[in-house]
């Protein structure tokens, strides 16, 4: 009998990831297509697994590779971009090494088993990037961030933030409130029972504010809202089942879906960071939140990417060995609850279309957005087998969606809204999009209003950019 592997054809998406992504310096980009909008200033970063394999040995998930982020700087002299390896203390012993020496979160590390307990895991530095004012973190869940220089990216080692403990983390899925310059994040602290740590930042980065809350278990946390002066966490009924780790199991094929426990409802006051409320509902798993606020009532809106269940979690474990072959789909979902109660009064599917990676623009973070952008699959797509290839932005006010159309084997990354600094009713959406066909990279810039219509502008990438997974915007 065939095995799955076998009646499977690797699709043109696979290409982005088959070798390890070259680094380029700083490079000025040609423009293939349109012109550069004059009201875009500033620089895009995005951040993602550049390489998946080492010495001939593949990494066990996506979430496994090692970091690089791309950076592209809009100026009046037009477009430049840099691409680098964030050069944490795990990729230079491993590069210098030419071998995988660490485990992570989807393989162990190699060796005898007690290595996975023994050696710690590599941070990869891989996840999403925070630009502050006078440096870019590059952030990963499970560790410190990294900080890079705003301009070469060349890589200055962990921060701490002036306030994280030794063995605490910081996820990469931080939320900044533009009007107070606030930033809000989170890390979990592993053990039988976990324990979530929460962080307030002033605009600088430095944490100026922390708490700690006993969890139930070790669940997986990846993302977390801000809205209005709440911050609410959705803990899906997935757990770290630890004796199989103990005894030589990845981190990811030892989490278990255990929906009988129901989806965890924990909201908590910004200001002072304590617990106001927690609740349960029906499970579902989300890896990312759109946005949330408060409405005229003071009930919490939530927006999530929902799956139904973590079956997820298998599809992008697939995806670095270029091959898929488990679907799983996601919907823009909403979320009505009840801030002092954490009772969850409905919920409700905004979209019948596939929806990762969704967000808001920067100005409308923890308050009531008309537009949320995502990635999703054009219709008729086999998403079993297919990556991410098309973005869209969907209206709540008049309830219209705006899709853009990508050629066959083109793969755009995560949508990213700017807005423009000359014209504050103008917004830019750009996008990393890989062209399969002729295995080459390039930057998208649609106008917002026109996100079905062409590109306003297409410039051409030095080498490849594999799938990323998180960007920012950072305008001049």
């Amino acid at each position: 009998m065939p095995t799955i592997s076998q009646k499977l054809t690797k699709k043109a998406w696979a290409g982005a990831i088959a070798k390890p992504a070259t680094e380029f310096p700083l490079t000025q980009l040609p423009v293939i297509f349109g012109k550069i909008p004059n009201g875009l200033r500033g620089t895009l970063y995005r951040n993602g697994p550049g390489r998946l394999e080492r010495g001939g040995k593949l990494m066990g998930h996506w979430f496994d590779g090692d970091g690089a982020i791309l950076a592209v700087h809009f100026t009046d002299a037009g477009a430049s971009a840099v691409y680098r390896y964030v050069q944490t203390s795990g990729y230079q012993e491993e590069t210098a090494a030419a071998k995988l020496l660490y485990g992570n979160y989807g393989m162990t590390a190699p060796g005898a088993f007690w290595n996975q307990w023994l050696k710690p895991v590599k941070n990869t530095a891989n996840t999403s990037v925070i630009a502050l004012p006078d440096k870019l973190l590059a952030l990963w869940e499970a560790g410190k961030p990294y900080a890079l220089d705003l301009q070469t990216l060349e890589t200055h080692g962990e921060d701490d933030l002036g306030g994280l403990n030794k063995g605490f983390s910081y996820s990469a899925h931080y939320k900044r409130d533009k009007q107070t310059g606030e930033i809000f994040n989170f890390g979990v602290t592993p053990g039988l029972n976990g324990e979530l740590n929460l962080y307030k930042s002033d605009s600088t980065g430095k944490i100026t504010q922390k708490a700690t809350y006993s969890l139930n278990g070790l669940p997986i946390l990846h993302d977390f809202v801000l809205a209005g002066q709440y911050l609410v966490f959705c803990i899906p009924p997935v757990r770290l089942n630890i004796l199989p780790v103990l005894l030589g199991t990845s981190y990811s094929d030892a989490l278990e879906w255990q929906p009988q426990l129901g989806t965890q409802i924990l909201v908590f006051d910004r200001q002072t960071l304590s617990l106001v409320s927690r609740g349960e509902t029906e499970p579902w798993y989300q890896w990312h939140f759109a946005n949330g606020y408060l409405d005229a009532s003071g009930s919490v809106i939530v927006d999530i990417a929902q799956y139904k269940d973590f079956q997820t979690n298998q599809y992008l474990k697939e995806v670095s060995t270029g091959q898929t072959h488990t679907p799983a789909e996601s919907t823009l979902t909403r979320i009505h609850l009840q801030p002092e109660t954490g009772k969850v009064t409905s919920i409700e599917q905004v979209l019948d279309r596939h929806c990762e990676f969704p967000n808001v623009p920067q100005q409308n973070v923890g308050q009531i957005s008309r537009y949320t952008y995502f990635a999703s699959f054009q219709k008729g797509t086999d998403i079993s087998q297919e990556l991410l290839n098309a973005i869209a932005r969907f209206d709540h006010q008049t309830e219209i969606l705006a899709e853009a159309k990508f050629p066959d084997n083109f793969y755009p990354s995560e949508p990213l809204p700017a807005q423009d600094t000359q014209n504050p009713n103008q917004s830019w959406v750009m996008t990393v999009v890989y062209d399969g066909n002729s295995h080459s990279s390039e930057v998208w810039i649609f106008d917002s209003d026109r996100l079905d219509e062409e590109p306003v502008c297409k410039l051409r990438l030095p080498s490849v950019i594999p799938p990323s997974f998180h960007g920012t915007w950072n305008q001049a």
